[in-house]
């Protein structure tokens, strides 16, 4: 994957970048500050290894993009895409969109909406033909959000906790 220059996005002060690890700490407070994620996540520091570990497996892979999305230093924002090659749709690439977070304290302020764009951009930027994402059964407000995005609620998905 072509390096992922750190870039403002028009009309915001928002830059998005690939995320470092020193990051981690505020990538893993937002994926807890949720009633969801409270429930699986460990934000207590230190990190728990799994998390540098995962970590650095995202960012030896290139099909794995983990973004951060800062306002001055902050990390206010995360999100990671995975580049999927398929045969189906006549072999075009599909970028999967996973852990979008905003921090607590800048929700409902444009910065999911700029988040979504720069992700959708990045996967555009890589010639994927689709971008999908899945979302809890339980969070109606996020599927408003993505309808709004222009997704549709196409398909059913399904996991398996192992």
């Amino acid at each position: 994957m072509p390096a992922i220059p750190a870039s403002r996005y028009p009309g915001a002060m928002i830059t998005f970048r690939k995320a470092q690890v020193s990051d981690l700490p505020a990538i893993v407070a937002m994926l807890a500050d949720d009633p969801l994620g409270a429930a699986r996540e460990d934000a207590s520091l230190p990190l728990a290894q799994g998390y540098v570990d995962a970590f650095d497996a995202i960012d030896a892979d290139p099909n794995q993009l983990l973004a951060v999305a800062v306002d001055g230093g902050e990390v206010i924002g995360t999100l990671q895409i995975t580049f999927l090659a398929g045969l189906s749709r006549k072999g075009a690439w599909r970028g999967q969109i996973e852990a979008v977070r905003v921090a607590g304290h800048r929700r409902s302020g444009g910065i999911g909406r700029l988040m979504l764009e720069w992700a959708i951009d990045q996967c555009r930027a890589r010639g994927c033909g689709v971008v999908q994402l899945t979302t809890d059964k339980g969070r109606a407000d996020a599927h408003r959000f993505y309808e709004n995005l222009g997704f549709t609620g196409s398909h059913i998905g399904y996991k398996k906790s192992l």
